[in-house]
């Protein structure tokens, strides 16, 4: 899932709903920079949700642009307090993982062109050697793909879209765009070439939408708060 921009009530569902799985993994927008919480308070809670879930499963954390805390070593913004989580099973932005068959890449959001230059590195590198299912966890969704658009424009992210085409991965998890499995002409899913993109967007309710992947299945199942749907992956 992704953009739980400091909900309390998702991220206590999130610690239980880690029960039944192996892995979790948050696309982004962790924090929230509109709440009446300072960053550098959620960023101690959000820490220990962080800890209180790697308890109990593999954690895939990416950030997105409400988490950048201040400028890192490129003079660029970053969340630099995601990067400070000392925890061997939560795994962060600039980070590959391989766990059952499966590589996980880690992308910060990338303010600026250095930080943008490190991640089509990163990506390349992360390439060698790939399993049977790479999986790259990117905030903001690629360009040519219906997960762009919240109803009235669309948000494409191009060069996530030239590293897709460049290098296939099978599978992108992404958000940032809400609305997008609601919105006309939106979805939940969608493929670039033969990877599969997925956003699986942000709803009130006291669950919040989350997509369910089992990789023995081959299935993506989602849920969407008044609907849900099951793909096939591959």
């Amino acid at each position: 899932m992704s953009d739980l921009h400091y909900r309390l009530p998702h991220y206590d569902w999130l610690v239980k709903a880690a029960d039944d799985v192996d892995v979790v993994v948050l696309a982004g927008d962790l924090a929230d920079v509109v709440s009446p919480v300072p960053l550098d308070v959620q960023s101690v809670v959000l820490t220990a949700y962080l800890t209180s879930l790697a308890d109990k499963a593999l954690v895939v954390a990416s950030s997105g642009n409400h988490d950048l805390d201040g400028p890192g070593a490129t003079g660029e913004q970053e969340a630099g307090w995601l990067q400070r989580v000392e925890h061997e099973r939560v795994v962060v932005d600039r980070a590959s993982v391989d766990t059952g068959g499966v590589r996980f890449t880690v992308c910060p959001w990338w303010d600026g062109p250095l930080t943008r230059d490190e991640v089509g590195a990163q990506l390349a590198e992360a390439a060698a050697d790939r399993p049977d299912l790479w999986v790259w966890v990117y905030h903001s969704p690629p360009a040519g793909t219906v997960l762009v658009r919240d109803g009235r424009r669309e948000f494409p992210d191009h060069d996530l879209a030239a590293w897709i085409e460049e290098l296939q991965p099978d599978v992108v998890i992404s958000g940032h765009i809400h609305q997008a499995p609601w919105a006309k002409g939106g979805s939940w899913h969608a493929r670039l070439g033969r990877t599969q993109v997925f956003n699986a967007g942000k709803q009130i309710g006291p669950v919040p939408p989350h997509i369910t992947f089992d990789t023995e299945a081959r299935t993506a199942h989602w849920f969407g708060v008044f609907d849900s749907e099951t793909i096939a992956l591959g």
